[in-house]
């Protein structure tokens, strides 16, 4: 049995990716064939959890030309979804490997910005489609135009679902200034962990003392903060994990974070534990590195990981 899962992604990207011998300005580029995604953090996360077995119901923004090739790459993948109205074009994304060095360069286009109209459709869908008890995962850059609390108004529009908060930016600064009420898991990569706390994260300890904090705040339940290579901290209500990162070839860093979420979230869905999800999620991030350009984990890399990810209290 697994609890309903919900992604939202407002500002999803059509993901290209293609590779170069060399990157040298002022020189035509010539590029092999292009491998295309339907990218963005909550679109990704439902995609990995497909790829786990799993079920999940994605919400993405999708408009103009563009908007229509995501949707049909989200079909051939097989991800259940529905389409809310966006503005304008939805935005593209480029990642470029260099062949020679194996250096990716990413670019990121902003999106188009987002009204009070577009805003209304979100909340109204989300009171309809959000399940009580169910997991809602808010993951992904915002687009423009929202304030930085719209995570919070997101997830007031969700009563009684499990609110799951991967963000960046102003709206991850906001989520730690003013709690979100009753936010079940928030995760960050250790640099932000590092600007919010406002000094350097060293040591695990000093990691765990600072995702314990942010739970002992009212935060939020679940606290993971990502140390990269190293691993994966944890912090909940009388309890610090840490998960090491499986040790393996890195091929694109692409999609590890959403792999990563889709694990931890899917695991919950199936009853088990923090300290099992959390194993489960980082052999998921370890998975995604493994794959190429904008590809994500696979299971059978992440079953086979999952013994070297096991979770220790710190």
């Amino acid at each position: 049995m697994q609890a309903p899962i919900l992604t939202l992604t407002l500002n999803p990207a059509l993901d290209m990716a293609t590779a170069v011998p060399d990157i040298i300005p002022g020189h035509k580029l010539r590029c092999t064939d292009p491998h295309l995604d339907p990218g963005g953090g909550g679109l990704n996360v439902s995609r990995a959890i497909k790829a786990l077995g799993g079920d999940s119901l994605a919400l993405v923004a999708l408009g103009g030309l563009t908007g229509d090739r995501v949707a049909g790459l989200i079909r051939a993948d097989g991800v259940t979804f529905l389409s809310i109205l966006g503005p304008g074009e939805t935005r593209q994304s480029l990642t470029v490997t260099e062949e020679t060095s194996g250096k990716q360069f990413r670019f990121m286009l902003p999106g188009p910005v987002w009204g009070e109209a577009e805003r209304a459709r979100v909340f109204t869908l989300l009171a309809a489609t959000a399940r009580p008890g169910g997991y809602s995962v808010i993951s992904g850059s915002q687009p423009p135009g929202v304030p930085a609390d719209f995570p919070a108004h997101l997830a007031a529009s969700m009563e009684g679902s499990l609110v799951v908060l991967d963000t960046s930016g102003a709206a991850l600064t906001e989520a730690v200034r003013t709690p979100i009420p009753g936010l079940e898991v928030l995760r960050m990569d250790g640099e932000e962990g590092e600007e919010l706390a406002g000094h350097r994260l060293e040591t695990l300890t000093d990691t765990a003392d600072f995702a314990a904090g942010l739970v002992a705040r009212g935060v939020a339940k679940r606290v993971i903060v990502a140390r990269g290579a190293e691993g994966n901290v944890l912090a909940e209500a009388g309890r610090r994990l840490f998960s090491p990162a499986p040790k393996v070839r890195v091929k694109s860093t692409v999609g590890a974070g959403d792999s990563f979420v889709a694990a931890f979230v899917l695991s919950l869905a199936r009853g088990q534990d923090s300290a099992q999800a959390l194993a489960m999620a980082s052999a998921a991030a370890a998975a995604a590195v493994m794959s190429d350009a904008t590809m994500l984990c696979r299971a059978e890399d992440v079953m086979r990981l999952m013994h070297e990810a096991a979770a220790r209290e710190i």
